[in-house]
C-alpha cells in the first residue's frame, strides 16, 4: 500500500463522523432511488403479468340491455380479438350483527368453463357448479374483513329480491385491484364486496335472460383503441350504451397506474435533492481539508508527487465516502422496498407481489452518487493543482481580526470577550457563515415541507368530512327517480334534514383532452354537501353553467368563461355545450357541480334525483337503516363516519404511509447537515481553541466560542429555512396529490414550530457530540494543526 493510501485511511478515520453523516445523506438518496424503482418495477411487472394471465379486457362496454346475438357483431369489429358478454348489477349484502347492509357488485361467470376475459384467481374453495344459481364466489379481501369462508351462507338483495347463497370459493380478479363502493373513492374492504355467480342465475335475478348489460372486448396487437370505441358505441347506441371506455379509464386500473406513475416521478425527482446536498457538504469538508493541509500538500509536491497523484489522493477520499454511502443506500433500498411491498399488497389486491430489484437502479444510484460527489470535489481539487510547493508550505496569512465591522462595533460594549470573539469570526468570514446557514436552512426547509404535508393530510380529512360534507348518511338509488322520494325519506323518524343530489355519468371534453366522470346536481340553499372556493366560502351554483374542481379544470385545461363539451352517457345521451362558471376547491376526487334544476332541465328530465344526503338523530340510526334497507329503490347507504375512518386508514397504512418514510429521511438529512456544520467549525478552529486552552481558557469557555458560533448560524438559518420550506411544501404536496385526493400546502404555525424544534434538537445533539470531541482534544496535537 502506497504512503498516500495510508494517509487516506488515516484521514477517513479522522473525519469518520463527518464522512458518516455525508455518507448517510448519499445513502438516503440512493435508497430512495433503489426502493422506488424497485416498487415501480414490482407493481408494473406484477400488474402486467396479472392482467395477461387472467385476460383483463382492453375495452369495457356497459349497456342498459342488449340481446346476446349482438356479441357476434362485436367480434366482427376490426381490431377486436375476443368478446365476453356478461351480466352485472348492484347488490346489498346482509351481515349478522350489522343493521346497515353492505354494498356489493354482482358479476356473472359463464355457466360452463372459465371466462374468456376477466378471469378470476381462485384463492380458496372451488368454482360455482353448473346449474347451481345459489353458489357464489366472494371477493377474498371482503371475506377476510368479515371472517367469511367457503361453506358459509350469505344473504343478499339483488334487484329488490332477497336471496340466500352458499359461499363455495374466494377469489380475486385483475379488474378489482382497487375496490370502492359506488359513488365513493376511498377503498374499504369491509364496506364493499364482489359476488360472482353463474350467468343463468344472475340473469334471472336482473331479468337478463338471453341478454347482457356489459360487453368485454380484447384487442389485437396494434389495434386502434379509438376506432374500436367508436364502432362499439355506434353498435350499442340503440340498446342504451352508456359509453364504451378503454383499460386506461377502468376504475381500478386507473388508480393502480397512477400510483406507479407517482413512484416513477418520485424516483426521478427526489434522489437528486439528497445527492445535491451531499455534493455541497463534500465541497465544504474537502475544501476545509485542503486548506488545513496546505503544508502537507506542499511537502508531497516537493518530494516529487505530481498534481495528478495528489489530486487523485483527495479524489479517492471523495470516492470512498460516496461509494460507502451508495452501498449502504443500495442495501437500505432493498430492505425498505421489501418492507413497503406489504403495504401495496394490502392496498392493491394482488394475489402475489414480490419486491423485484431493478439492476439498472443500482448502477444508476452508484454512478449518480459518485458523479454528484465528484462534482462537489472537483471545484476543490482546482486549489490543489494551483498550489506550488513554495506557496503551499508557507502558512496562509491569518485573518485580520483587529477591527470589527460596524455591527460588531455597536455591539461590543454589550458583549464580553468570548462573545466578541464569536461575533468577529462571523462578521469577518461571511462566506463560511453563509455556507453553513444555507446548509442548515436546507435541512429546516425539508422538515418544514414534510411537517406541512402531515398537516395537509389532516386538513384534507377535516375539510372533506366536516366542511364540504356535513351530512351523516348518503343514500344512493338504483336509478334516477322522481323527487317525491325525498318526502318518504323526510317522513322517517329521526331524519332531521334531507337534500337531494343527482349524479350523471358523463365524459367531459375540451379539444383533445377528456375525462370520464360524473356531473353532480345540487339544490340551491344546500347545507349538507357544498361546493367551496379557495377561501372555503360556499359557491352559489349558477342557473347556467358548471362549476369544476380545480383538479378537473387543470386536467381539461379550462378556466371560467370557457365552454366545455359534456357527453352525457345515460338516458337520452345528449351532447351538451356548457359554460364553465367557476372553479371549486376540492380535496377528495375531481367533481363537477351544477344546479340540480338546471341539470334536470338540460337533460329534459325535470324533478329527478339519484340520491340524497341525510342528517339524522343518532338515537334513531338503527331504525332509519332498517327502513332504508326495505326501500326497493335504495341501492346503497354510506355512513360518513365509516368513509372518514377508511380514508384515515388509507392515509396511515396505505399509500399515504410513505410520507412517514419521507419524514424520517428529512430528519436524517437535517441532522447530517447540522452535524457537518458543527464538525467543520471544530476542524477549522482546532488550533485556535487549543491555543486558548493553553493560555488559560476553560473547556466550557472554549466550547462557548465554538457552540456560540453554531447557535448564531442556526438562529439565522431558521427563518431562511422556513421561507424555503414554504415554497418547497407546494412542490412536495403536488407530488403526493393524486386523482383520489389533493394535499393542500398551507401555512401551518404548528408545523413550523415543530420543524424549528427538529432543527434545534439536531443542533443540540450535534453540539453535544462536538463538545465531547473538543473536551478530548490533545492540546499538543491541536497546536500542530494548521488553520
Amino acid at each position: 500500500m502506497s504512503p498516500l493510501d495510508h494517509k487516506l485511511l488515516r484521514d477517513l478515520w479522522r473525519i469518520k463522523g463527518q464522512a458518516g453523516a455525508i455518507g448517510a445523506v448519499i445513502a438516503v438518496g440512493v435508497m430512495m432511488l433503489v426502493m422506488m424503482t424497485g416498487l415501480t418495477a414490482s407493481l408494473s411487472e406484477t400488474r402486467d403479468a396479472y392482467y395477461e394471465r387472467y385476460r383483463l379486457a382492453g375495452v369495457f362496454a356497459p349497456v342498459a340491455r342488449a340481446p346476446e346475438q349482438l356479441a357476434e357483431r362485436l367480434t366482427e369489429i376490426q381490431g377486436v380479438s375476443s368478446v365476453e358478454t356478461r351480466v352485472q348489477g348492484r347488490a346489498l349484502i346482509d351481515l349478522p350483527g350489522q343493521v346497515l347492509p353492505v354494498q356489493a357488485q354482482a358479476v356473472s361467470l359463464p355457466d360452463r368453463g372459465r371466462p374468456a376475459l376477466n378471469d378470476v384467481y381462485l384463492t380458496d374453495g372451488r368454482m360455482p357448479a353448473t346449474g347451481r344459481p345459489d353458489e357464489i364466489l366472494l371477493l377474498q379481501s371482503f371475506a377476510a374483513a368479515h371472517d367469511l369462508r367457503p361453506g358459509d351462507t350469505l344473504r343478499a338483495t339483488m334487484d329488490g329480491a332477497r336471496r340466500s347463497f352458499d359461499i363455495v370459493g374466494l377469489a380475486q380478479s385483475p379488474e378489482f385491484l382497487y375496490t370502492t363502493a359506488p359513488g365513493e373513492l376511498v377503498p374499504d374492504d369491509a364496506r364493499f364486496g364482489v359476488i360472482w355467480m353463474v350467468r343463468s342465475g344472475l340473469a334471472a335475478a336482473y331479468d337478463m335472460d338471453a341478454a347482457f348489460n356489459e360487453a368485454l372486448l380484447g384487442l389485437t396487437r396494434g389495434a386502434s383503441e379509438a376506432s374500436v370505441l367508436d364502432a362499439v358505441d355506434r353498435l350499442l347506441e340503440a340498446y342504451g350504451g352508456s359509453g364504451t371506455y378503454g383499460l386506461a379509464d377502468q376504475f381500478s386500473n386507473r388508480f393502480v397506474s397512477e400510483e406507479i406513475l407517482g413512484l416513477e416521478a418520485a424516483a426521478v425527482g427526489v434522489p437528486p435533492i439528497f445527492l445535491a446536498v451531499a455534493a455541497f457538504l463534500l465541497y465544504i469538508v474537502v475544501g476545509r481539508m485542503v486548506q488545513s493541509e496546505r503544508e502537507e500538500i506542499g511537502l508531497m509536491k516537493a518530494f516529487g508527487y505530481t498534481n495528478a497523484e495528489v489530486g487523485t489522493h483527495y479524489f479517492k477520499l471523495i470516492l470512498a465516502i460516496a461509494a460507502g454511502g451508495a452501498l449502504a443506500g443500495c442495501l437500505g433500498g432493498i430492505a425498505a422496498g421489501r418492507a413497503l411491498i406489504g403495504v401495496y399488497t394490502a392496498y392493491f389486491k394482488f394475489p402475489f407481489l414480490v419486491f423485484q430489484l431493478d439492476p439498472a437502479s443500482f448502477a444508476t444510484g452508484v454512478t449518480v452518487s459518485i458523479l454528484s460527489a465528484s462534482a462537489g470535489g472537483l471545484f476543490v481539487l482546482r486549489r490543489v493543482f494551483a498550489l506550488t510547493p513554495a506557496v503551499a508550505m508557507r502558512a496562509p496569512a491569518p485573518p485580520n481580526f483587529s477591527r470589527t465591522s460596524r455591527i460588531g462595533q455597536s455591539l461590543n460594549r454589550f458583549l464580553d470577550q468570548p462573545s466578541r470573539m464569536v461575533l468577529r469570526r462571523l462578521t469577518r468570514q461571511p462566506g463560511r457563515m453563509a455556507g453553513s446557514v444555507i446548509g442548515i436552512a436546507c435541512g429546516m426547509a425539508l422538515s418544514v415541507a414534510m411537517l406541512t404535508i402531515y398537516a395537509g393530510f389532516d386538513r384534507t380529512i377535516d375539510l372533506t368530512f366536516s366542511v364540504v360534507d356535513r351530512s351523516d348518511v348518503t343514500v344512493s338509488l338504483t336509478h334516477p327517480v322522481a323527487d317525491k322520494t325525498l318526502f318518504e325519506l323526510m317522513r322517517m323518524p329521526g331524519v332531521e334534514r334531507v337534500e337531494p343530489v343527482r349524479n350523471v355519468s358523463v365524459v367531459f371534453r375540451n379539444g383533445l383532452k377528456g375525462h370520464r366522470g360524473a356531473l353532480i346536481g345540487l339544490p340551491q340553499g344546500r347545507e349538507l354537501n357544498r361546493a367551496l372556493d379557495a377561501s372555503m366560502t360556499p359557491i352559489d351554483l349558477p342557473e347556467r353553467g358548471v362549476v369544476l374542481s380545480d383538479v378537473l379544470a387543470g386536467m381539461l385545461g379550462v378556466s371560467p368563461g370557457d365552454t366545455l363539451t359534456v357527453d352525457v352517457r345515460e338516458g337520452r345521451q345528449p351532447l351538451l355545450q356548457v359554460p364553465v362558471a367557476a372553479t371549486a376547491q376540492t380535496l377528495l376526487g375531481s367533481p363537477a357541480y351544477m344546479d340540480l334544476d338546471a341539470l334536470n332541465h338540460i337533460l329534459r328530465e325535470p324533478g329527478r334525483i339519484s340520491g340524497a344526503y341525510l342528517m339524522i338523530d343518532d338515537a334513531e340510526a338503527e331504525a332509519i337503516y332498517t327502513a332504508l334497507q326495505d326501500m326497493p329503490t335504495v341501492a346503497g347507504v354510506s355512513l360518513k363516519s365509516q368513509a372518514r375512518e377508511a380514508f384515515v386508514t388509507l392515509m396511515n397504512q396505505g399509500a399515504g404511509a410513505i410520507r412517514y418514510v419521507m419524514g424520517a429521511i428529512a430528519f436524517v438529512i437535517t441532522f447530517g447537515i447540522v452535524y457537518n456544520a458543527a464538525r467543520i467549525a471544530l476542524a477549522e478552529r482546532a488550533r485556535d481553541l487549543a491555543s486558548l486552552r493553553v493560555i488559560g481558557f476553560s473547556k466550557g469557555e472554549a466550547a462557548f466560542l465554538l457552540l456560540g458560533e453554531l447557535a448564531v448560524v442556526t438562529a439565522v438559518a431558521l427563518p431562511v429555512g422556513a421561507l424555503l420550506g414554504y415554497y418547497l411544501s407546494f412542490g412536495i404536496a403536488a407530488g403526493f396529490s393524486t386523482d383520489l385526493y389533493q394535499i393542500p400546502a398551507t401555512f401551518d404555525p404548528v408545523s413550523y414550530g415543530q420543524a424549528t424544534l427538529v432543527v434545534l434538537v439536531a443542533a443540540l445533539m450535534s453540539g453535544s457530540l462536538v463538545k465531547r470531541d473538543l473536551d478530548r482534544t490533545d492540546l499538543i496535537e491541536g497546536l500542530k494543526t494548521r488553520g
